[in-house]
């Protein structure tokens, strides 16, 4: 009996050391394999999902021209005859690249006859194509619509008259008008013409003064329409 003691002594602990292994092996299995999925959905959420990148139509034009030579002299000598400053009057703009305008004006004394005043000025707008804002052509047509609408709300306008314009740039719209200025009738026309990403504002009026005739309807919308024409040509040149 007393050799039988230790000897079923260490049998029950050798048979209780596979039971403790095959525990700690189950529980270390089941462990494995709750970690396992765990991690796999926690790398699959922590992926970011790639973000598309917009895209816009590159821009036609580049570059503006220089807004006093746009027009020709012999343009802008047959519609303003006197002009204070022949070359034109630049306007001040902090970017060259984008804006720019010019302008003319003149009185022509005719003595007993009376005089003439004629002004004359074109803008220009350069809208660069941009994945937030959108192709620069069609920023130009959304302000060339805004540009239009000021216009045909031109304060004090009598007499107003729109019309498509032929044969000026991409999409042309003139607008003239009569208007009342230091008690004299002016007549206006002004042409508002997209070629491409590049808006062209132009607008001509004109007076007669001590007695002089108003200039014609015709006469000051022709006028108008020859200079935008050179206007929008000089964009396309300035970017060959």
């Amino acid at each position: 009996m007393h050799r039988s003691a230790p000897r079923l002594t260490r049998i029950l602990a050798c048979a209780a050391v596979p039971v403790m292994l095959v525990v700690a092996g189950c529980s270390s299995d089941s462990d494995g394999g709750a970690d396992t999925p765990d991690k796999g959905k926690g790398s699959a959420s922590s992926t970011p999902s790639p973000t598309p990148t917009k895209t816009v139509e590159p821009a036609k034009f580049a570059k503006l021209p220089e807004v006093c030579k746009a027009i020709s002299a012999k343009t802008t000598a047959s519609l303003v005859p006197k002009a204070k400053a022949k070359n034109g009057t630049a306007t001040a703009t902090s970017d060259a690249t984008s804006r720019g305008g010019c302008s003319w004006n003149g009185l022509d004394d005719k003595g007993v006859k009376g005089s003439q005043y004629r002004w004359l000025d074109v803008s220009f707008y350069r809208y660069a194509s941009d994945a937030s804002l959108g192709s620069g052509e069609k920023r130009a047509q959304d302000n060339f619509a805004k540009e239009l609408a000021k216009l045909q709300a031109t304060e004090g306008a009598k007499k107003l008259r729109t019309a498509d314009g032929s044969g000026i740039g991409d999409q042309s719209t003139t607008v003239a008008y009569d208007l009342k200025k230091t008690d004299e009738d002016f007549k206006y026309a002004s042409v508002v013409a997209r070629t491409g990403n590049v808006l062209v504002l132009l607008t001509y009026n004109g007076a007669g003064y001590a007695g002089a005739d108003t200039p014609s309807d015709k006469t000051v919308l022709d006028g108008a329409v020859k200079a935008s024409k050179e206007a929008v040509a000089a964009v396309a040149a300035a970017n060959k």
